[in-house]
């Protein structure tokens, strides 16, 4: 085992450790704004196990994936919170 697979499997369990921590405070966040801090860290987290497992398995594939999901993340975290600042969306 090469260090570049050691540094994947730490880096792989540790991003679903953090998935499954940001998966509690969405569940029970007591505020509104925990809640949506959760789902953007959730997407994040997302992004990231996409790209280690693009690396793990030396695909470009997977590389586009993250990219798709980070964009359709970023766009509903900003509609999210426009929705629960303003109560619309579109003005």
């Amino acid at each position: 085992m090469n260090v570049l697979d050691l540094a994947l499997n730490i880096g792989t369990v540790a991003v679903a450790l953090a998935t499954l921590l940001c998966g509690w405070r969405l569940l029970r966040g007591p505020e509104v704004t925990d809640r949506l801090l959760a789902i953007d860290t959730l997407y994040l987290n997302t992004v990231a196990l996409i790209v280690l497992l693009g690396m793990r398995w030396q695909t470009g594939l997977l590389f586009e994936a993250a990219l798709l999901v980070a964009m359709l993340g970023f766009a509903s975290t900003v509609a999210l919170a426009r929705y629960l600042s303003r109560g619309d969306v579109v003005e």
